[in-house]
């Protein structure tokens, strides 16, 4: 006798009788007409799970689609699938490699059985996408297997999938889980969808050497996404993979193999060499444009936990070594006063808005400093929401420059009365270039929000649970008034560490495991503990006290 059990269904706000061992697919279809959505996946006690999960004990469930961010993750994972199907079917032998997120998709690259990047060619693109079309017009199921790690390991290896072999030699776990299409294997650090025809919105075009593959738009999922023009962000990408193949280390296998042959050190000098030679060339760039009689204002910008305040010292000293003395203006000290901020869609103060900054004071202040007068700078009272003077002047002297860190330096409201020519932006951004695999990469954001994590628990007492409650909002902060303006930028930072994530996952483990089971938050602490699972553990004992890590971790020279 079947027992029956009941699920609370959140979608509908109701408990639901079920039997024992249905699956959450056999569920929806009896709920489908009161839910309004076609799930990809489900939260199941606030923990992600594909549409074959079967229930067994009661529990609360909440079907998502696309529009989600764990049912887009869940869509994406199943799109590069299907890609790397259509790329099995056509071309065996070739390795698919996803490397980055670029230019509103994702950017892929073919490879040959030489190692070398195969020029797609617009034929070539033409041809896979119609493959990939014909894979999701035969709904064929995503099959999830799980096995013994040898077993998988042997698998891959016949499957030529080596990077995945590296990887699961590392992980220590006993079974791995892996999908097929059609009897093709492939793994993914999550779930996927339950076919192949739910994957209808994507598009695939030429993309410099390679393609760009364009996954749903989530704002709108009858439309795929459309590209974005990011050249500036492509050759920061560029510039760090091409790095990091000359190392011999583009994959967490390859990683976790340095650390356990104990050559982390010399990654981490690699590392921070780059770092150092990056800083003294966009210091060498804005020394030069001030001697020709410009950039007398370098603006820093760049989204949440991507290492502004350390770029902006260590920039700094290098311009003091071309003989050129920053002073420092904080944009914190340019908010109206508290009733006069913004208002976001929740009726919340909305601080990270341009306006929440007086435009005007800010560029009369700015014009004056750079025509030599003395200025009286205000400061932000924050705990009577209102800007007060102190008696602090500012006056440039020879060879000083402004230094303005913010989350709007690129956006040219802000500065709008400065000349182009006296102006210096660097954007700055954790682009993340280290692979899981051929197939998974690591999320730039997911960098950031582990880095922002760490931080708000060490300097602000802000729980894990709080900071990615808060994350979403940050991000629509971000998409609204930081990523439109990056391509602005005379430089770009990336303030990635190809070690960072096997340092963090030591501080990131305890923290994300104290999010309680209970809350929302607990999916995304679990999705990244997967993550950070991947990773060897890494000692921070050769990471120096002026790495930008140390904004972080703490321990850094630096006075924050």
């Amino acid at each position: 006798m079947v027992k029956s059990i009941e699920i609370f269904c959140k979608n509908t706000g109701e408990y639901v009788a079920v039997a024992g061992g249905e699956t959450l697919s056999e569920i929806y279809e009896r709920l489908s007409d009161r839910i309004g959505l076609r799930p990809i996946c489900a939260k199941v006690n606030n923990k992600t799970e594909d549409m074959g999960y079967p229930v067994f004990s009661p529990k609360q469930v909440e079907f998502l689609d696309c529009s989600s961010p764990s049912g887009e993750r869940v869509y994406v994972r199943s799109l590069c699938m299907i890609m790397y199907k259509a790329v099995c079917d056509l071309y065996p032998g070739k390795r698919l490699r996803i490397e980055h997120s670029v230019s509103g998709g994702y950017y892929t690259q073919l490879i040959d059985a030489e190692g070398k990047t195969m020029d797609f060619g617009a034929e070539t693109v033409a041809r896979i996408k119609e493959r990939m079309e014909a894979i999701v017009d035969a709904d064929v199921a995503f099959k999830r297997h799980e096995q013994l790690t040898t077993d998988v390991m042997k698998m891959f290896g016949e499957a030529g999938l080596n990077d995945k072999v590296e990887l699961l030699k590392s992980s220590q776990e006993l079974y791995s889980v892996y999908y097929t299409i059609d009897g093709t294997p492939d793994s993914y650090y999550g779930n996927l969808a339950p076919s192949t025809g739910y994957i209808n919105r994507f598009n695939l075009i030429p993309f410099k050497d390679g393609a760009l593959l364009l996954s749903v738009n989530p704002k709108d999922i009858s439309q795929h996404k459309e590209p974005v023009k990011q050249e500036k962000m492509f050759q920061a990408f560029t510039d760090y993979v091409k790095l990091n193949r000359i190392i011999g280390l583009t994959n967490v296998g390859d990683l976790n193999n340095a650390i356990a042959g104990n050559k982390a050190s010399m990654l981490i000098n690699v590392a921070e060499a780059v770092h150092n030679q990056r800083f003294a060339r966009i210091a060498e760039q804005i020394t030069e444009r001030y001697r020709e009689g410009g950039a007398r204002v370098v603006l820093i910008a760049g989204p949440s936990s991507s290492g502004k305040t350390t770029s902006a010292m260590r920039l700094s000293i290098q311009l003091l070594t071309n003989f050129l003395v920053p002073k420092k203006i904080s944009l914190d000290d340019y908010f109206v006063n508290r009733e006069d901020t913004p208002k976001d869609a929740d009726g919340e103060y909305d601080y990270e808005s341009l306006y929440a900054l007086d435009l005007k004071q800010f560029n009369t202040d700015l014009n004056r400093l750079i025509a030599g007068e003395e200025v009286d700078m205000p400061t932000y009272d924050f705990q009577s929401g209102r800007r007060v003077y102190k008696g602090n002047k500012l006056k440039l002297g020879e060879n000083n420059i402004l230094l303005i860190e913010g989350i709007h330096g690129l956006n040219p409201e802000l500065t709008k009365s400065i000349p182009e020519n006296q102006k210096y932006r660097v954007y700055v951004s954790a682009l993340t270039t280290l692979s899981i695999d051929d197939h998974n990469w690591v999320p730039t954001t997911d960098n950031r929000l582990l880095r922002r994590i760490i931080r708000d628990h060490k300097y602000r007492g802000v729980s894990a649970q709080q900071t990615i409650a808060r994350w979403q909002s940050v991000r629509r902060g971000e998409d609204k008034w930081i990523f439109p303006y990056q391509e602005n930028a005379d430089a770009t930072f990336n303030s990635s560490l190809l070690f960072e994530l096997a340092v963090m996952k030591n501080y990131a483990e305890p923290l994300l495991r104290s999010v309680p089971h209970s809350t929302p938050e607990y999916a995304e602490a679990f999705r990244l503990r997967a993550l950070l699972s991947y990773f060897l553990p890494l000692s921070e004992r050769d990471i120096p006290s002026t790495s930008l890590l140390r904004e972080f971790l703490g321990g850094s020279s630096f006075h924050y």
